[in-house]
C-alpha cells in the first residue's frame, strides 16, 4: 500500500509540475507542444550523455520549468514583435531570476532542479549569457543541457518577433557555435541523436496545440 500510495503521490506531483508550467507560459501559443519538446530533447541529450534514468527524468521533467519567470514579465514585452528597448530588454534578462525566485525554498527534489535550470538555462559557454554571466562547466549541467534543447525549439518554431526555421539550419546553426554559445559536448550529442530529436519535433506538429 506505501508503493501504490508513493506512486500516485509522484504523479501527481508531476501533473502539478506540468499545470505549473502551462499557467506560467499560457499566454504563448502552442506552449503544450514546446514544453513537451523540451522534455523530449533534453531526455534524449541526458541519453547521450549516460545519465542514470532518474537523472534523466528529473532533468528532462523539471526543464519545463524553465520558463516559469516569464510570468514576471509583462505581456506587451513578450509579444513585442519589433526591437526591444533597453529597459524592456533588461526586464527580460531578469525571467531566470524570477523563476528561480518562484521555485526557491521546495524540500521536492523536481522543484529544486527546475530552481536551476530556471536560473541557468541563459547562461553561455563563453560567459556571453545572463542573468550572471557564468561560464564553461561554471553553468549546472541541468542549465546547459536546456539551453541546447529550448535554443533548437527556439530556432525552429515561429515566434511573434520572428518566423521558423528548417531543422537542418538550426542544427548547423548551434554546431557552428559549440564551445563558444553551448558545451561543446551537448552540441556533439545533438547532432549524433538528430534522428531522435525530428522524430520528437514531429510528433509534437502532429499533436494538437493547447
Amino acid at each position: 500500500m506505501s508503493r501504490l500510495l508513493d506512486e500516485v503521490v509522484s504523479r501527481e506531483s508531476l501533473e502539478y509540475v506540468r499545470r505549473m508550467a502551462y499557467l506560467a507560459e499560457y499566454r504563448k501559443p502552442g506552449i503544450k507542444s514546446h514544453l513537451d519538446r523540451i522534455r523530449g530533447y533534453c531526455s534524449i541529450i541526458g541519453r547521450g550523455l549516460s545519465l542514470s534514468s532518474q537523472q534523466i527524468e528529473m532533468v528532462s521533467i523539471a526543464s519545463q520549468l524553465h520558463d516559469i519567470g516569464e510570468i514576471g514579465v509583462p505581456e506587451g514585452i513578450l509579444a513585442k514583435t519589433g526591437n526591444l528597448s533597453a529597459e524592456e530588454w533588461d526586464l527580460v534578462k531578469r525571467h531566470p531570476i524570477f523563476g528561480a525566485e518562484i521555485l526557491r525554498g521546495s524540500n521536492s527534489p523536481i522543484l529544486q532542479a527546475g530552481e536551476i535550470i530556471a536560473l541557468s538555462h541563459h547562461e553561455r559557454w563563453d560567459g556571453s549569457g545572463y542573468p550572471y554571466g557564468l561560464k564553461g562547466e561554471e553553468i549546472p549541467l541541468s542549465g546547459r543541457i536546456c539551453a541546447v534543447a529550448d535554443v533548437f525549439d527556439a530556432l525552429t518554431t515561429p515566434r511573434p518577433y520572428k518566423a521558423e526555421i528548417p531543422s537542418a539550419d538550426a542544427l548547423r546553426l548551434i554546431a557552428d557555435s559549440g564551445g563558444q554559445l553551448f558545451d561543446p559536448t551537448l552540441v556533439e550529442i545533438l547532432m549524433d541523436c538528430f534522428a531522435d530529436i525530428i522524430k520528437i519535433r514531429q510528433l509534437s506538429l502532429s499533436t494538437k496545440p493547447l
